[in-house]
C-alpha cells in the first residue's frame, strides 16, 4: 500500500515498522513532526504503535538519557531533535558510544541548510565523524522510511548509537511511500548488571576506544555494499561518442542526489544539451564507503561533488585520491565550484552541473582543433569556437520572474509577547531614571522582539543563554538595568540552571518569563508548564512561579501582558528592587485561542498620529491612503479584521480613544 507522507511522517512510520518501543525528543524545526506522528499513531486504536512510550522531554540531553536507559535495557529507542539540539545532547552521546547499547538506539537529527529556522548551519555528518558514530543520510522521504530500520539494525549489530540525518527538504517534502510489512518487534531482555559494563571508568574507555576504531573500519567496508550507496552511469546523448568511457563523475549525498538525478535525466532528454557519459556516485552513510568510492573514481578525470553544508564527501574523495595517488580533479566547495554555505536549490545545481559538463566538452573539442574528426570527440562540434560550443551545449537562460515581496517575520497579531515587550520598554523609559538598559533574549517566537518598532532583544545566543549572558553584562556594567527574556518552554529547557547561577552568585538581573502556555515556535507542543504530554494526556503541571521561588528568588510578580497599564506598574515595582527578581507575563498564544471580538478604528476620532503603528508593529494595523477628518493631510489607520484577534493592546496605546471593540462576526469586514 502506498501513502502520501511528509518526510518526517515517513521516518516516524519507518521507526514504528522497525519495532521502536520508546520515543523521546524536544521540538525543533525541522524535526518536530517525527515525534508528533509517533504520538498520534500510539494513541490510534489497533495501531502497531500501541504501547509505544512517547514523551516531550525538557531538553535534548534529558531525551537522549531517557532513551539510553531504554536502549541499555534492550528496547529499540528513538530520539528526535534538530542539529543545534545535538549540541545539548553531546555530553551523554560522546560517553554513550564508549558504553554501547543492547537495544537499537537511533538519533534522528534534522539539519537545516539555509538556515531556514535555526541559529546555525552545522553539519551533523561532521559531528558523527567527530563522535565516531555512524550516520545515515537519506536522500528522499522514501529512503528515509526504509533507512531508519537499517539504522536500528546497524545499531544493534554493533551495539552503538546511530544517527539518522535528514535535512529540511527531506523532512518537509512529500512523497508517495510504499508501506512495507512490519518487522518483528523484539522483546527487551531488561537491564543486565553483569560485568559492570555500564559504568564509564577510564579503563573501560581505553579498552572500548580501540574497539570503536576497529568497528569504524568494518562499517566502512560494509557500507560499500549497502543499498543506500550505489554507482550509476548516465549514457551520452545521441551524437556523442557512445563507446568512450565516462571521464566525468558526479558524487552527491542527501537531497542533492534527488536533484542531480532529475537534472541529468532532463539533460539527457534535452535537444539543447549534448550530454557526455557520466558516472554517478550516491552516498548516504558514514563511515565513508571507501571501496565503492574507489570503484567510482577509477578512470575519471574530474568529479563534481554536490552536498549541503560541509564538504564531507569532497574531503573523503580527495583523501582517497591522495592515499592511492589518483590524478582526479575533485571539484566542489573547496575548489569554489559549489557555494560554501546555504542550501542547494534545483535551479542553482542545474547551472553548476551544466557548467561542469560543458567545460569537459569544450576541453575535448579544443584538443581536436587542427585534427581530423574522429570518434574521440563529438564531430558535430569540431568546427565551433569555445563560445559557440557553450552556446550549443547550454540552453538559453530562462527569463527571471519578478522578485517576491520581502516579508520579514513578525510577531502574530494578538501575540502576548508584544504586550510584554511594550510594557518593559515603556516602564524602563518612564521609571528607569535614565539608566542604560540591556535586554538579553533567547530562542523562541519572542526573538522577533528585536525587530522595529519594538527593538527589545539585544542578545540571542542559544537556548537558556539570555539569563546567563545578562549576568555577565551585569558584572561589567554594574549600573546597567539587565532584563533577561525567556519563554516558558525555554525556561524548562535550560533556563533553570541560569537562575540557580544568578541566585547563588548574587546577580542583579530581572528575569522576564514570557509564558504563553505552549511551545509556540515549533507548532504548539505541550511542556511541563502546560501539563499536556506528547500523547495529549494530562501530566503534572509545574508552576513556573513556585519553581522560581524555590530557587531563592524573593521578588516575583505575575501580570497579564494584555493589560498594559498594570504591566507597566509591575515593571516600575520590579525596577525598584535589587538582586535577582522576576516578572512572569502570562497570556495565551493566539494560535490556541478564539477571538471574542476584533478591534476597529473610528475614522471620526483617528488623528493620523499613527502611534499605534509606531509602537506596536502589529501586522493587523496599518495606515491607508485617505485623510483623517480631524487632521487633514494625515493618513488614517485601519485594523485588518482578518488578522485582528481583539487583544486590545492598540486600545491602550491610542491616546484619543479612536480604537474600540467590534463584534467577532465583523471579522474580515473592517
Amino acid at each position: 500500500m502506498k501513502k502520501l507522507l511528509m518526510g518526517n511522517e515517513a521516518i516516524a512510520l519507518g521507526a514504528i515498522r522497525a519495532g521502536v518501543l520508546v520515543v523521546t525528543g524536544y521540538p525543533g524545526t525541522p524535526s518536530t513532526e517525527i515525534l508528533e506522528t509517533v504520538a498520534k499513531e500510539a494513541s490510534a486504536p489497533g495501531s502497531r504503535a500501541s504501547g509505544v512510550y512517547v514523551e516531550w522531554s525538557v531538553n535534548e540531553k534529558a531525551a537522549l538519557e531517557v532513551a539510553a536507559g531504554a536502549a541499555i535495557s534492550g528496547a529499540r529507542a528513538l530520539v528526535t531533535m534538530k542539529q543545534v539540539g545535538l549540541n545539548v545532547a553531546s555530553d551523554p552521546l560522546m560517553s554513550l558510544n564508549y558504553l554501547g547499547v543492547t537495544g537499537g538506539l537511533v538519533l534522528a537529527v534534522a539539519d537545516d541548510p539555509g538556515p531556514i529556522s535555526s541559529q546555525t548551519e552545522q553539519d551533523t555528518r561532521r559531528f558523527g565523524l567527530y563522535a565516531k558514530i555512524p550516520v545515515f543520510d537519506p536522500a528522499t522521504p522514501e529512503e528515509a522510511y526504509t533507512m531508519i530500520a537499517d539504522a536500528f539494525e546497524w545499531s544493534e549489530r554493533y551495539g552503538r548509537p546511530v544517527i539518522l540525518r535528514p535535512t529540511t527538504r527531506v523532512c518537509h517534502s512529500y512523497a508517495s511511500v510504499e508501506l512495507l510489512p512490519g518487522l518483528p518487534v523484539k522483546t527487551p531482555k531488561g537491564f543486565d548488571k553483569a560485568g559492570n559494563r555500564w559504568v564509564i571508568f577510564p579503563s573501560l574507555t581505553a579498552k572500548n576506544h580501540a574497539v570503536i576504531e576497529e568497528d569504524l573500519v568494518k562499517m566502512g567496508q560494509e557500507f560499500s555494499s549497502y543499498p543506500g550507496n550505489r554507482l550509476e552511469s548516465s549514457p551520452p546523448s545521441a551524437g556523442m561518442n557512445a563507446l568512450a568511457p565516462p571521464l566525468l563523475g558526479i558524487a552527491a549525498g542527501g537531497v542533492s542526489v534527488a536533484y542531480a538525478l532529475e537534472i541529468l535525466e532532463d539533460l539527457n532528454s534535452s535537444q539543447d544539451f549534448q550530454l557526455p557519459g557520466v558516472k554517478f556516485f550516491k552516498t548516504g552513510t558514514y563511515p565513508f564507503p571507501s571501496d565503492l568510492a574507489l570503484r567510482f573514481l577509477a578512470g575519471l578525470e574530474e568529479v563534481l561533488v554536490l552536498e549541503e553544508l560541509d564538504p564531507v564527501i569532497e574531503d573523503e574523495l580527495a583523501r582517497l585520491c591522495g592515499i592511492h595517488q589518483l590524478r582526479v580533479k575533485i571539484r566542489g566547495k573547496r575548489s569554489g565550484d559549489m557555494p560554501s554555505a546555504g542550501e542547494n536549490t534545483l535551479g542553482a545545481m542545474k547551472e553548476k552541473i551544466e557548467t561542469f559538463l560543458s567545460r569537459r566538452i569544450w576541453a575535448k573539442i579544443s584538443d581536436l582543433e587542427d585534427k581530423e574528426p574522429s570518434m574521440e570527440g563529438p564531430p558535430a562540434f569540431t568546427s565551433l569556437s569555445p563560445v559557440q560550443v557553450r552556446a550549443a551545449v547550454l540552453p538559453a537562460a530562462p527569463s527571471q520572474p519578478p522578485p517576491l515581496p520581502v516579508r520579514p517575520p513578525v510577531l502574530c497579531a494578538g501575540c502576548p509577547h508584544r504586550g510584554s515587550f511594550l510594557a518593559v520598554k515603556e516602564g524602563v523609559r518612564k521609571y528607569g531614571k535614565g539608566r542604560k538598559a540591556v535586554f538579553s533574549g533567547d530562542i523562541g517566537c519572542y526573538t522577533l522582539g528585536n525587530a522595529l518598532p519594538l527593538d527589545m532583544i539585544d542578545t540571542c545566543l542559544c537556548m537558556g543563554a539570555g539569563i546567563t549572558m545578562a549576568q555577565g553584562i551585569n558584572r561589567v556594567e554594574r549600573d546597567t538595568i539587565n532584563f533577561a527574556f525567556i519563554g516558558d518552554s525555554t525556561f524548562f529547557h535550560t533556563g533553570i540552571q541560569g537562575i540557580v547561577n544568578a541566585v547563588y552568585n548574587r546577580s542583579d538581573i530581572i528575569i522576564a518569563v514570557l509564558d504563553n502556555y505552549t511551545t509556540a515556535m515549533t507548532g504548539n507542543q505541550g511542556g511541563p508548564g502546560t501539563g499536556k504530554t506528547a500523547g495529549g494526556s494530562e501530566g503534572e503541571r509545574i508552576s513556573i512561579r513556585d519553581l522560581i521561588a524555590a530557587l531563592g528568588v524573593r521578588d516575583i510578580i505575575r501580570v497579564n501582558p494584555f493589560d498594559l497599564k498594570s504591566s507597566e506598574e509591575a515593571v516600575k515595582e520590579i525596577l525598584d528592587k535589587q538582586g535577582v527578581r522576576a516578572l512572569i507575563f502570562e497570556g495565551p498564544c493566539i494560535a490556541g485561542q478564539k477571538a471574542a471580538c476584533v478591534c476597529q478604528v473610528d475614522p471620526g476620532k483617528c488623528t493620523g498620529c499613527q502611534l499605534c503603528v509606531k509602537k506596536l508593529g502589529c501586522p493587523a494595523i496599518s495606515p491607508i491612503s485617505g485623510e483623517t477628518a480631524l487632521n487633514p493631510g494625515k493618513a488614517r489607520v485601519v485594523v485588518d479584521g482578518t488578522l485582528c484577534t481583539g487583544c486590545g493592546l492598540c486600545k491602550g496605546v491610542c491616546a484619543f480613544g479612536a480604537i474600540a471593540d467590534a463584534p467577532a462576526n465583523m471579522r474580515g469586514k473592517l
